[in-house]
């Protein structure tokens, strides 16, 4: 599945709450996000519009490898 272009911080923090991601703080354009599913992790998303491709990678890749997902795994789980 290929990854949207074009997309915000924002609507990546909405398309990731049914994983159990909240927002806990924004610092500047960066917003920290933290879901205790699988156990706690943290995440940083920039407040962009819109989010450059290889950060968006990157932040998949990392709650991807938290949930025991591939990246296209996820992206389905997410935006299929």
């Amino acid at each position: 599945m290929k990854i949207p272009r074009g997309l915000t911080g924002l609507e990546l923090i909405k398309y990731l709450k049914p994983f159990g991601y909240e927002v806990i703080r924004q610092t500047g354009s960066h917003i920290r996000i933290q879901t205790t599913q699988n156990g706690q992790h943290y995440e940083t998303i920039p407040r962009h519009d819109p989010i450059k491709i290889g950060t968006l990678n990157n932040i998949l890749k990392n709650i991807a490898e938290h949930f025991g997902l591939t990246k296209e795994e996820l992206a389905r789980q997410l935006f299929g």
